[in-house]
């Protein structure tokens, strides 16, 4: 013990005594955090709407004012030409097109089906798909109410509205901070514990240190314990901090355990720490280290399901994702965060995490050779 205590003291003072990496380590990630979580959204806000009104009666004017009182839209022109309209949104200044033929006010008197031609930009398929849907959600919520105008003026034409009542479950401000901060926390506890981890050892390579510390009666064990100890406890710090900002600046409730989350993140560090132990382990500079941890950095994030669902991914590409630690934090940490989801009901992706853990260490540990 006393060996790992004093390569414990040693590693600590080589971060503390690098100024240019500590602002990387505890300054960085809380301002990405900060900013990441308002900047990572698929909420469509103030999307830009651009209506032709050829027919100008109460009705469409009726309309367009649902749609200058929704805070998703901002009505950026109203014109009669729809030339105009298509120059606006090939200069991308607006995502979308409103269309009012001549004649629909007429057709909403007499009680008849009346069109309005939705054009949207779908350069952006998932942003189309969701201006689409705001917008036919406006119209829909339009047509119930000339449904209910039409119940009240005659009794006899059969028209019988169905009210349905919902609630949002976790989330019933239907808000998408409380859905990304934990994820992107994960990120950030990640990015902190696999690049500095994938560096460590091969910094000391490239300065010429690992034959001293080779020729040592430094066992192989210490040596790496005292390697791997500090950053977890670096990460672990992250983690704090980001939970603390969850709290109290973003206002996000934990409903789970927080004892659970560190039990979680700690069998999730020693498998990112694994990791970037076995690149440390295999390369012979920091440059290629960087190279490598970039490229596992990239594939992990894409597929973990922090920007897009994983059951949306093709089938192979699930099956593929079993060997992603990343999605397995993820989908735990929101689970506890926002479902207050106990110890049972993430048992399955911990004991994944520790099996992952424990093999990807003990490869770690064995390609590592301690020549005394």
């Amino acid at each position: 013990m006393r060996t790992i205590k004093f390569i414990l003291q040693k590693e600590f003072l080589q971060i503390f005594r690098n100024k240019s990496m500590l602002p990387v380590i505890f300054v960085m990630p809380i301002i990405q955090l900060c900013v990441l979580v308002f900047a990572a959204t698929y909420e469509m806000k103030n999307t830009n709407l651009f209506v032709v009104d050829k027919d100008l009666s109460s009705h469409s004017r009726e309309l367009i004012s649902k749609f200058n009182g929704s805070p998703f839209f901002t009505v950026k022109d109203i014109d009669f030409s729809i030339n105009n309209a298509e120059d606006e949104l090939l200069k991308d200044d607006v995502d979308a097109i409103l269309v009012f033929e001549n004649g629909f006010g007429k057709l909403v008197d007499k009680k008849e089906p009346a069109e309005v031609q939705v054009l949207v930009n779908a350069i952006d398929a998932s942003a189309a798909g969701l201006y689409n849907a705001y917008i036919l959600s406006v119209i829909q919520e339009y047509n119930l109410q000339l449904k209910a105008k039409l119940q009240i003026v005659g009794k006899d034409n059969g028209i019988h509205l169905v009210q349905n009542t919902y609630s949002f479950l976790y989330n019933p401000e239907m808000k998408y901070i409380p859905y990304m901060l934990p994820g992107i926390l994960v990120l950030l506890v990640t990015v902190i514990g696999l690049f500095l981890s994938a560096m460590n050892v091969v910094r000391e390579k490239e300065i010429g240190t690992i034959e001293q510390i080779n020729v040592t009666p430094i066992k192989k064990y210490q040596f790496l314990i005292g390697k791997l100890i500090p950053f977890l406890v670096i990460g672990f710090f992250e983690l704090g901090v980001g939970l603390l900002l969850a709290a109290f600046v973003f206002k996000i409730p934990i409903l789970g355990s927080v004892w659970l989350i560190y039990l979680v993140a700690f069998v999730y560090l020693l498998t990112i720490l694994g990791i970037g132990l076995l690149i440390s382990t295999q390369t012979d500079t920091q440059q290629q280290a960087m190279f490598i941890a970039w490229f596992f950095m990239i594939i992990f994030i894409m597929m973990s399901g922090l920007f897009t669902p994983t059951d949306s991914m093709p089938m192979w590409g699930q099956k593929l994702n079993y060997l992603n630690p990343v999605a397995y934090f993820i989908k735990i940490i929101r689970m506890i965060m926002l479902k207050g989801s106990g110890f049972m009901d993430v048992a399955k992706e911990l004991g994944i995490l520790g099996v992952y853990a424990v093999s990807i260490l003990g490869i770690a540990v064995n390609r590592y050779r301690k020549v005394a």
